[in-house]
């Protein structure tokens, strides 16, 4: 069975303290479950990565970057390494979020290498998948999630395949307040599922964890983790709200 993961993205939110206090109000209120039934991360800006690891440390949260660069060190401006971020007590790292995609503008083969820097730096990627309105409208669902994953792991053999986490994340739910109904989700994750199975095999893809990303909320949270293969969720807005995130965090406990 395949421990349920919910991972908190901050996003371009917080600041030093609010980001230390909401992480101590999560770690006291999931103490009895984090780490043991249900895995945890929180993903802030790079700026309070370390001060929140420091938040962390007596817990068994983990902690995500949002981003990462390709290369391992030189000339990039602005750019972070695995190195660096491992270096700090970073577990995790978000590779391709959509916002990453459609607002920053980073292609799939962008992506793609991310997720080889991360693994080649001794991280553990969360690769984000899923698609845009229009295209969903167009019934091209599969077609641009088959893309997006086979770009993503292009070059990555069945032996690194267990370092990487896939999130769906349908761009139209995400701060939209719109969510995927369950169905719906389960519909794309159990494609996911078949799909690593072809590209892989049966045995990688039934290990593979998959998370649900789009508004997630207290509401939702326990009916998107009733399906099949809904392993987890990547929560954004309500990750910032301590009750919120601890409430989802327990509704993704699956008995």
């Amino acid at each position: 069975m395949r421990k349920p993961f919910v991972a908190g993205n901050w996003k371009m939110n917080t600041d030093s303290r609010t980001g230390v206090e909401l992480a101590e109000k999560i770690v006291s209120a999931t103490q009895q479950i984090a780490g043991r039934t249900v895995d945890v991360a929180l993903c802030p800006p790079f700026v309070y990565l370390q001060s929140v690891v420091g938040a962390l440390s007596s817990s068994s949260i983990a902690v995500g970057a949002q981003d990462i660069y390709i290369e391992t060190k030189g000339a990039f401006t602005g750019e972070i390494s695995a190195s660096m971020l491992k270096d700090i007590g970073c577990i995790y790292v978000l590779c391709g979020h959509s916002e990453r995609r459609h607002v920053i503008g980073e292609p799939d083969e962008l992506v793609g290498k991310k997720v080889t820097a991360a693994i080649s730096g001794g991280l553990l990627p969360i690769l984000c998948v899923g698609e845009l309105l229009a295209e969903r409208e167009a019934d091209q669902t599969i077609e641009v999630v088959t893309r997006q994953i086979k770009t993503g792991l292009a070059g990555l053999g069945a032996e690194k395949l267990s370092a990487v986490t896939l999130a769906y994340e349908p761009v139209w739910a995400i701060g939209t307040g719109l969510t995927a109904t369950p169905q719906q989700a389960q519909d794309v994750h159990s494609f996911i599922r078949e799909l690593l199975g072809r590209m892989y095999d049966n045995r990688l893809a039934e290990q593979i964890r998959i998370l649900y990303g789009g508004s997630a909320k207290p509401g939702n949270a326990a009916d998107l983790m009733s399906q099949q293969d809904i392993d987890g969720l990547l929560v954004g807005g309500a990750s910032l709200k301590a009750d919120d995130f601890v409430a989802i965090i327990q509704a993704a406990v699956k008995e």
